[in-house]
């Protein structure tokens, strides 16, 4: 098996003890709290023979154990314990007592991380997937077990020396995508709804005064918490953009979600952008557009600030010079620099803020300096937003331009059809048909 490095070693400075403190006020941690106060009758599940004794003994003495006792008896018992816990999720089927359990197995890693390895050894004692317990109960349709099953699931994934498998890591990937996923079709059957009660005379609502209003899956910052802690590790971000992860966490950004959410995906995404690789791909799914939107709406300074720090990744972490400058035009483009204005003018208190707005200040103004048109048509013809800037109507700069449209194998040309064959826009659908007609106009073989 691989071992990992830890994100940290990469960046010391991220904030790991911020993360754990979203979770304390998520849903999950609420209904956790009030579960733990319902003490499960061990005795009576032994009496019924649905535990054995060996089980029954290693639960009631952790269960009643204090933290100085808990350690002394997982010093002695630890492989007991893994095969204790296991057997217990297996042979009871009440949901109560099953999610009793879960809190367990999650307050004893949470009070020592390297307490993941008890189930690892256990299942290398037994030649057995660690993962196969876990991942069933993800099937389980009480929204609590499967939510901190999750959340076990992505403890021992990250806390543990050994990577999880592949094939399990991708499981697990595609169950966290499908929850975010469950948000976005509840925001679009809620537009319907709203669509079929309001009536034409009615006055448009401000979606920022809606912005709490949308219904979300109420796990879902348990499942973006469980994102936070995947993306830290860099082979899990390639198995996250496999299953399409980033076009998931824009989609649902592109909804209204409240600013705990916002700000959680949207740390997803920076930790993403770490990666050179991701960081130089990551405007193809128009990160840039969809973030510069949110920018321009945010009033939470938190949001703002992992905002400009997606920014500022997305322009010193890619290798390749000319993708950093293309995502300075793409931020220009989407009126980045207005945006930092009005935050310069707020008088902002964190020194991170200031520091990320005066570097994006001063690329964003270089790359206006030596910006040519082409290189503007071309950022704005890969953001897919089209409108009517003055080089589409510019008879010279088509006369000039024209045959670059080849360029890359036809690049611009291709996503410009592209638009046309999947765009409703009517903007950009008129935009494109013009430019397709000025290519054809000026090279001459572009009919054929």
């Amino acid at each position: 098996m691989t071992t990992h490095k830890s994100i940290k070693d990469i960046i010391p400075a991220l904030p790991d003890e911020r993360i754990d403190m979203l979770a304390a006020t998520s849903v999950l941690q609420h209904q956790a709290t009030e579960i733990r106060t319902q003490r499960v009758n061990w005795q009576s599940y032994l009496q019924s023979q649905m535990i054995s004794q060996e089980d029954y003994t290693f639960i009631v003495s952790f269960d009643n154990a204090d933290s100085a006792t808990r350690e002394s008896l997982l010093k002695d018992n630890r492989n007991q314990c893994a095969k204790t816990f296991l057997n217990l999720l297996g042979h009871v089927s009440k949901d109560q007592t099953i999610q009793y359990i879960l809190i367990m197995i999650d307050d004893m890693l949470q009070e020592d991380r390297s307490r993941v390895e008890i189930f690892r050894e256990h299942a290398a004692k037994k030649r057995e997937s660690v993962w196969g317990p876990f991942l069933n109960l993800l099937n389980r349709p009480d929204g609590f077990i499967m939510n901190m099953t999750s959340k076990i699931i992505a403890k021992i994934a990250c806390w543990s020396q050994e990577l999880m498998d592949r094939s399990d890591l991708h499981f697990y990937l595609t169950w966290l995508k499908d929850q975010l996923k469950q948000n976005i079709e509840a925001l679009m059957e809620s537009n319907l709804h709203g669509v079929h009660e309001s009536s034409p005379d009615s006055a448009p609502v401000d979606s920022s005064e809606t912005h709490e209003e949308i219904p979300t899956n109420e796990y879902m910052q348990s499942v973006a918490r469980c994102l936070q802690m995947m993306m830290r590790i860099d082979e899990y971000r390639f198995a996250f953009v496999a299953v399409d992860g980033i076009s998931t966490l824009l989609a649902v950004l592109s909804s209204r979600v409240n600013f705990q959410i916002q700000y959680q995906l949207i740390f997803c995404l920076w930790v993403l952008t770490f990666n050179p690789l991701l960081a130089e791909k990551m405007n193809k799914f128009n990160v840039i557009p969809i973030m510069a939107d949110i920018l321009s709406d945010s009033v939470k300074e938190k949001v703002t600030r992992i905002i400009l720090a997606v920014f500022r990744n997305l322009i010193e972490k890619p290798e390749d010079s000319q993708v950093s400058k293309e995502h300075c035009i793409a931020m220009v483009q989407c009126k980045v620099l207005k945006q930092l204005n009005i935050l310069e003018q707020r008088k902002l208190d964190d020194e991170d803020i200031v520091e990320d707005i005066d570097f994006l200040n001063e690329r964003l103004q270089a790359s206006v300096q030596d910006l040519s048109s082409f290189d503007e048509y071309a950022t704005e013809v890969k953001s897919g937003r089209l409108e009517w800037s003055p080089v589409h109507k510019s008879a010279k700069f088509w006369r000039e331009n024209a045959p670059r449209l080849n360029e890359k194998n036809y690049e611009l040309l291709r996503i410009l059809i592209h638009l046309l064959d999947t765009v409703k826009d009517p903007l950009v659908l008129s935009v494109a048909s013009f430019d397709i007609g000025e290519y054809v106009r000026h090279y001459p073989r572009g009919k054929q």
